[in-house]
């Protein structure tokens, strides 16, 4: 069980690398946009990438996750037959749905709220939502063969390609907005192109009917359950709006984003997790290994929670290339980061929860869930906001989250029972919130200097990980004797 447990971190850990990297500088984009791009102009870019992520969805419907089951059990054909079949599918359909993108280009401008200047981000839309639809299958059948440092270099040069088009776009080629979604075309096909070899290595101009059928019936619940994610993901913007100003909106969207430090630890979990339960699912002990990995996914989780929870004010403060991480006059929405961080870790919850519906193949009640989450969503903003303001709209998103992860708890386990170590689950979080609270009320005594308080403060959690069983002293001992040696101390 070490042995697959390490793969697994290993294989976050490289997944990380991409996932940290490009997360973290799209997230230095904004201050470079907004400094750069008028209101209106930042605005557009925004509304138009929401929609972006809207037809990624159904642009994929499904069949990078597909491939990933049917590739592991070969129950219907071999891995090559399998990536062949998903491959051609994604390539015809998304050919179809940039031609018809094309076809009502005028419409989806107005929908887009483009000017007729600004109607060619159409043309670069389809490009991109196309080579970012095929190139997923191939990253997913470098996720199946383990190709994770492959699957990480391809990912950053993706990544840096973007960053260096939209520099020459903006500053030689003074394309103005447009810049950002030439770059974002640009970028898709020089990814697709470095993909190539990859992709020929496992590729037959066929598609088998049999397995089509069976990777249609695995990856159409995809498209709502991935849909009603992007509503519980961004519905709040809009609502909050609506409820209040602008301003407001502008405040808590830069303090959302600095939950990016827990969506990072996540999103490079997903990437790792999902193949190796698929794989490990044949294994007589794969649900105790479930079990574990849970357990240290909450460790970890709830490890990042309170050292960001208790350092954010002094991380934002921080100047990067002349800017703060976000701007002084955001500062104020810094209250809203706890309950942003702990949204994401249910959110967490929720895909290890998601092992078991997979496995057995029952993704037709994935829909169930996610909507859940987004009439949670919907809900609460309604009756928060006037009460909390954008606090209201954090606690929106955290409930529902949490709604997510207890209601797809309950499904896998009919389907794939699993013994968590909920005792242990449990004691993390009493760990979090005796040392959480002692941060308030020595901060709140004023007794001693407040950075020695939030050390305490991660001694105490660290403590409490010891008392309880949950970590062993000689783990702390090897990880200070590392640090200690990179240091030369």
């Amino acid at each position: 069980m070490k042995k697959e447990l390490k793969q697994l971190g290993k294989e976050t850990a490289i997944y990380g690398i991409s996932t940290i990297i490009g997360r973290f500088l799209n997230f230095l984009l904004v201050p470079f946009f907004t400094n750069i791009f008028t209101q209106a102009e930042y605005g557009i870019i925004t509304n138009v990438y929401a929609y972006i992520a809207f037809f990624n969805i159904i642009y994929l419907y499904g069949m990078d996750s597909a491939y990933l089951k049917f590739a592991s059990t070969q129950e219907l054909g071999n891995e090559k037959q399998t990536f062949s079949t998903a491959f051609n599918s994604v390539i015809i359909t998304s050919f179809v749905l940039s031609v018809l993108i094309l076809l009502f280009r005028d419409s989806l401008a107005v929908l887009f709220g483009l000017s007729d200047n600004l109607k060619q981000i159409v043309y670069f839309v389809s490009g991109i939502l196309f080579f970012d639809a095929i190139s997923n299958v191939i990253f997913a059948r470098l996720r199946f063969h383990n190709k994770a440092l492959r699957f990480a270099t391809f990912k950053l040069i993706n990544i840096f390609s973007n960053i260096l088009l939209n520099i020459v776009a903006i500053f030689i080629w003074k394309l103005g907005s447009i810049s950002v979604f030439l770059a974002g075309f640009g970028s898709s096909l020089i990814t697709f192109l470095l993909l190539i070899p990859d992709f020929i290595k496992s590729y037959q101009f066929k598609i088998e009917r049999s397995l089509l059928r069976g990777l249609m019936k695995f990856g159409l619940p995809f498209v709502p359950s991935g849909l009603a994610s992007i509503v519980t993901q961004v519905i709040d913007r809009p609502i909050l709006m609506a409820l209040t100003n602008a301003s407001t909106v502008g405040v808590y969207q830069a303090n959302y984003k600095l939950g990016i430090f827990m969506m990072l630890f996540v999103s490079m979990f997903q990437y790792a997790w999902q193949p190796f339960y698929l794989k490990q699912s044949l294994k007589e002990n794969a649900k105790e290994l479930f079990s574990k990995v849970f357990t240290y996914f909450t460790l970890f989780s709830s490890a990042i929670f309170i050292v960001l929870t208790l350092f954010i004010e002094d991380i934002v403060r921080i100047k990067i290339f002349g800017f703060y991480l976000i701007g002084k006059n955001f500062w104020g929405g810094l209250y809203i980061v706890p309950v942003v961080l702990l949204a994401y870790v249910f959110n967490g919850f929720y895909i290890n929860f998601l092992a078991g519906i997979q496995i057995q193949k029952k993704t037709q009640y994935m829909p169930l869930v996610s909507g859940l989450g987004a009439i949670v969503n919907v809900v609460s903003n309604f009756l928060l906001i006037p009460l909390w303001g954008m606090l209201g709209a954090a606690y929106a998103t955290l409930l529902a989250y949490l709604s997510m992860a207890i209601s797809q708890y309950f499904l896998s386990q009919k389907f794939y029972k699993i013994h968590y170590e909920w005792k242990k689950i449990f004691l993390i979080g009493l760990s979090v919130i005796l040392s959480y609270g002692l941060f308030y009320i020595m901060n709140d005594l004023k007794i001693i200097n407040i950075y020695l308080i939030k050390i305490l403060s991660i001694l105490l959690f660290i403590t409490f990980l010891v008392f309880f069983n949950l970590i062993e002293i000689k783990w702390l001992k090897e990880f200070f004797q590392f640090l200690l040696k990179k240091i030369d101390i």
